[in-house]
């Protein structure tokens, strides 16, 4: 493992930092996005080293709140994203703030916390992330058709599958499911799956457009958008 093997925006973030040092906390940030899937606690111990030589650097202390969070220690992570937050000017790890409020039991904070950013300015990733965040603190919070309308976004598109619409999709399936509209929860898990699938078989390509609609058979029952779609401009909007 090098220093070369930590994304480019990432190395440019240790620039402030001596070479010697920059590489070494590289290494750790390195290590840590390799085995956050397999080994969380792992990689936490490699976020926590990154930060004892890097702790005013916002990738580090990025790094070492997904990885708090990845091990269950909800209380870390929340210190960890505010001062993030704090030192990098963005919101675009809201939506683990959001969780990690209710992962400490709060999840009228999370609430609050969710509502108090400008939702407009949010990368589409990050504003779906933030729905589904907010529609599981209405669950926690036993208010189960509130939690139904805030998946309720442009984003929910049944037609199409993006990075973000499995998760999406499968959010809509479990309040449905809590809700008790069974069928309606299992054809959202179906294309929940189908989007899934298309995504593994397209991984690596510039961009996808999947018909959900036509893989599941299933008609389109979604909401009407409550905004327009993402313009073709946005980065995350595939291409033709």
């Amino acid at each position: 493992m090098t220093a070369r093997d930590l994304a480019g925006p990432a190395r440019n973030e240790l620039k402030t930092l001596s070479k010697e040092n920059a590489d070494n906390v590289a290494r750790h940030l390195a290590m840590a996005a390799r085995l956050i899937d397999d080994d969380p606690a792992l990689a936490h111990e490699h976020a926590l080293a990154a930060t004892r030589r890097a702790g005013r650097i916002a990738v580090v202390r990025e790094t070492a709140a997904i990885t708090a969070y990845a091990v269950g220690d909800f209380a870390l992570a929340l210190r960890e994203l505010r001062t993030y937050r704090r030192i990098s000017g963005r919101d675009d790890q809201i939506a683990l703030l959001v969780d990690s409020e209710r992962g400490v039991g709060r999840p009228d904070r999370a609430l609050e916390v969710g509502r108090g950013v400008d939702r407009a300015s949010l990368p589409v990733g990050a504003r779906v992330e933030l729905a589904i965040a907010m529609s599981g603190a209405r669950l926690d919070l036993g208010e189960t058709e509130r939690a139904l309308q805030e998946l309720d976004i442009p984003e929910l598109d049944p037609d199409r599958a993006f990075e973000w619409s499995p998760a999406l999709f499968a959010a809509r399936a479990t309040v449905l499911e809590e809700l008790g509209r069974d069928e309606e929860a299992a054809q959202w898990y179906e294309r929940a799956d189908v989007a899934a699938d298309a995504l593994d078989t397209a991984s690596g390509a510039a961009d996808l457009e999947v018909m959900v609609v036509e893989e599941t058979g299933e008609p389109d029952d979604a909401p009407a958008p409550a905004a327009p779609a993402p313009a073709a401009t946005d980065p995350e909007e595939p291409a033709n």
